[in-house]
């Protein structure tokens, strides 16, 4: 039976595609959200332990995403091609890597987590309580690791809406544990940041065995068995040819974070709430933008595969004009209700004062950012992972982090927020730069291959 990625209509493909991928990226989004929420009402202290563990769960989703890009696409082409044995093979050997990016970050939660922490806080109980955090979201990072690769087959396969149903059950594990672990219920004691951690981590894990059952039950086209497993480093490598990138452009993410911290600090912790607060409510835009991007890379590369012109030109044009709407309708929320927002994580009076300004100046990059965020994905499934790489690391380093620092030192803080939106103009105009040449290298020679 043909797969509907090379047959379907190109906008009804990428709603249908797109909507279950936004909604579980978008339930995703709740783990870290919900967290900082009951955790705010513990303390600002806590807050901030929390925020500061931040850049370590966004590597770990940095690895397991960036490698499912690679994975992702390698499945999908096989799947293109109607290469079934290679497709399996795929399947064994993205498993494999999820069990190793575990037990690596088992060791490192244990050896960085305090020196890793002590970088930004002289606190100790600051630094207690992330200490525990961060070694617990470590130690069990197995569910999530398992459940971004278990989530990537199904997409590759075509039936995405099975993620959605995967996180949504995750994230109400998450939000329900949550209370009752934090703050002690059912005769529960009461764990505090340990709670919250235990919560998104056995979110994690429920959301990965039920990815296991619905890919064993559910998904005809890919066969798993174990025993059929051969260790092929050419597969390790066609992974990671695209897959490197990828986990350098999401890691890049976790070092600006880092570095905005290291910015941040010498104003006071409170901006560094902020900006964390701010990081985790602008995922509910920009989930929904990569939602579509996880969605458009499948397509782009199956129909790669299949050397259809026309729909890669279709994929494109759809994706860049819902990725302006999405982020569209994102700014103006943050225009409309920056104090409402902000008063999710029981922001005070000197919060809002430094919250509200930074809301509405970094809303007005979204729609730039949008569309540097569809050209990436495209980048990435037509063979180009080092175009995108090199977009991304002005985006997120290179141009952001410099522009940042000048401004806060120059002007203060309320306008180094300014940087973010001039750092997204001048990308997204590059970003359209590349796509011409990637048009013309890549995507024009497929036309001898349409009737």
């Amino acid at each position: 039976m043909e797969n509907k990625m090379g047959t379907m209509p190109m906008p009804k493909l990428m709603i249908k595609m797109s909507l279950p991928i936004m909604i579980s990226m978008l339930v995703q989004a709740l783990y870290n959200i919900v967290d900082s929420m009951f955790v705010a009402r513990l303390s600002q202290d806590a807050l901030a332990a929390v925020s500061l563990c931040y850049p370590v769960q966004t590597i770990m989703i940095a690895i397991a995403c960036g490698t499912g890009v690679g994975f992702n696409t390698l499945l999908s082409r096989c799947l293109g091609e109607r290469n079934t044995d290679k497709a399996n093979q795929v399947v064994l050997h993205g498993l494999m890597i999820a069990l190793v990016n575990w037990l690596l970050f088992v060791v490192l939660g244990f050896l960085l987590a305090r020196p890793f922490l002590m970088l930004f806080s002289g606190q100790e109980d600051v630094i207690d309580m992330g200490v525990v955090y961060m070694q617990i979201c470590t130690t069990l990072s197995f569910g999530v690791f398992m459940q971004i690769t278990y989530e990537r087959i199904l997409q590759a396969s075509g039936q995405p809406v099975y993620n959605m149903i995967m996180q949504g059950i995750g994230a109400l594990v998450n939000i329900v544990l949550d209370p009752i672990f934090i703050f002690g219920y059912f005769g529960i004691p009461a764990m505090g940041v340990a709670g919250a951690a235990l919560a998104t981590v056995l979110g994690q894990i429920i959301a990965m065995l039920l990815g296991i059952w619905i890919v064993q039950k559910k998904t005809r086209s890919i066969q798993i068995h174990i025993r059929s497993f051969s260790l092929d480093f050419s597969i390790l490598k066609q992974i990671y040819k695209i897959g490197f990138p990828a986990i350098l452009m999401q890691s890049i993410m976790s070092f600006m974070t880092v570095f905005m911290n290291q910015i941040l600090v010498p104003f006071s912790l409170l901006a560094v709430n902020v900006f964390s607060i701010y990081y985790k409510l602008q995922q509910f835009v920009f989930m929904a933008v990569l939602g579509m991007t996880n969605a458009l890379v499948p397509i782009l590369a199956y129909n790669y595969g299949g050397r259809s012109y026309t729909r890669i030109q279709q994929a494109i044009r759809v994706s860049l004009g819902l990725s302006i709407v999405i982020m569209a309708v994102g700014t103006l929320i943050f225009q409309m209700f920056p104090s409402q927002l902000l008063l999710l994580f029981d922001a005070n009076v000197s919060m809002m004062e430094i919250g509200i300004p930074a809301l509405r100046i970094i809303s007005f990059s979204f729609v730039f950012a949008g569309i540097s965020m569809v050209l990436g994905s495209v980048f990435q499934a037509l063979g180009h992972p080092n175009t995108s790489l090199w977009i991304t690391l002005l985006r997120q380093l290179v141009v952001l982090v410099p522009l940042t620092y000048v401004f806060a030192s120059i002007f203060g803080l309320n306008i180094c927020w300014l940087s973010f939106v001039l750092t997204e103009i001048l990308c997204a105009f590059l970003s359209l730069v590349a796509l011409r040449y990637v048009d013309q290298k890549t995507i024009q020679p497929l036309k001898t291959f349409e009737v």
